[in-house]
């Protein structure tokens, strides 16, 4: 398994990840994603170390904290083989201060987090949104003050704008606190909107991304095809509500150029949308889920080989958007040669 740097960090993590969203079961979400007990999780964990994936991502709010539980007894034993990321911030308790990024929120969540996890440290922390608020002073010494006692090694954020990312790495450079060095984004073939702002600010602050939902939220599995009803094992039936929204011919276009490359390639249809995202700027590693061990060797087989560059091609033509303004131009060459170009 290849590495690669998680961003300007200087620490290496696995081109692949396992998203343990699918450990516990608990909820109307994630009970459609998957019930994995103790058992099966230690089953999963120990393909993904045999194959070199050790980075294990997980949140608080995952199965009202099972998904963590469960990771921390799974791995027990094996702590210092694994890279340990969770998130917090979004709502974990019915408290009025049980959400945000409060300083009283933020050390509770970690300490919380540490316990369920059977850990005295987190590799990775992100914050799960943006709190508005809450000063963005105060978030950035918080997390410092968590990275200098030793409860936290690496910063990270996700679902955040451009903005509200630059901002929080001017106040950290300002203080000299801790910056962040990872977003956890939504990016796959048919959700290319993090190329147009985000990656550009990675590229240019030192930040890796590491991909949630690369299989756009189950679309890309190879069982969606058109004129044909949705799969009956589908998450889709009970989360399609969640889930960020693709324009229905846009889909099937995309579709349809994955499974003329998978005819090409004899790899399949997840295979190929992972190998794509493997290749584009600024991702460090991408979050493969499993509810079982076929789909986790299926989700592994994405490495060790390698598109061509007429494939490639064309799989962006069949998933590129026109960005939104002020973004445009950039595609018409309207600019001069000094204007950034897409990447």
């Amino acid at each position: 398994m290849d590495t690669r740097f998680l961003g300007n960090s200087g620490f290496k993590v696995p081109v692949l990840g396992f998203g343990a969203g699918t450990f516990g079961g608990k909820g109307p979400l994630f009970s459609a994603w998957g019930n994995t007990d103790v058992a099966e999780a230690r089953r999963l964990i120990e393909i993904c170390l045999e194959a070199g994936v050790n980075l294990f991502d997980t949140a608080d709010v995952y199965s009202d904290g099972a998904s963590e539980s469960i990771l921390g007894a799974a791995i027990q034993g094996r702590r210092d083989e694994v890279i340990l990321s969770t998130k917090i911030s979004l709502r974990a308790g019915e408290g009025a201060n049980d959400v945000g990024a409060s300083r009283h929120h933020l050390i509770r969540a970690v300490d919380r987090a540490l316990q369920r996890l059977g850990t005295d440290y987190i590799d990775l922390l992100q914050l799960h949104h943006f709190d508005a608020q809450t000063p963005v002073e105060q978030v950035m010494s918080t997390l410092d003050d968590l990275v200098r006692a030793g409860k936290l090694r690496y910063l990270g954020v996700s679902n955040y704008s451009g903005w509200q990312l630059m901002k929080s790495q001017a106040v950290a450079d300002r203080y000299g606190y801790s910056r962040f060095v990872a977003n956890q984004t939504y990016y796959s073939l048919v959700g290319r909107d993090y190329e147009w702002e985000l990656m550009p600010l990675a590229q240019d602050q030192g930040v890796g991304a590491v991909v949630w939902s690369p299989l756009g939220w189950g679309r890309l599995t190879g069982k969606i095809r058109r004129g044909q009803p949705l799969p009956e094992g589908s998450r889709l039936h009970d989360t399609a509500g969640f889930a960020p929204p693709v324009e229905e011919e846009r889909l099937y276009r995309i579709v349809g150029a994955l499974d003329e490359v998978a005819a090409e390639t004899g790899k399949s249809v997840p295979q190929i949308a992972l190998n794509w995202l493997l290749r584009r700027p600024t991702v460090s590693s991408v979050l493969i889920g499993a509810r079982n061990e076929e789909q986790l060797r299926q989700n592994l087989g994405a490495v060790g080989w390698s598109l061509s560059a007429e494939q490639v091609a064309r799989l962006d033509d069949a998933s590129r958007v026109t960005p939104p303004y002020p973004y445009y131009p950039y595609w018409n060459g309207m600019f001069s040669e000094r204007t950034p170009a897409p990447v």
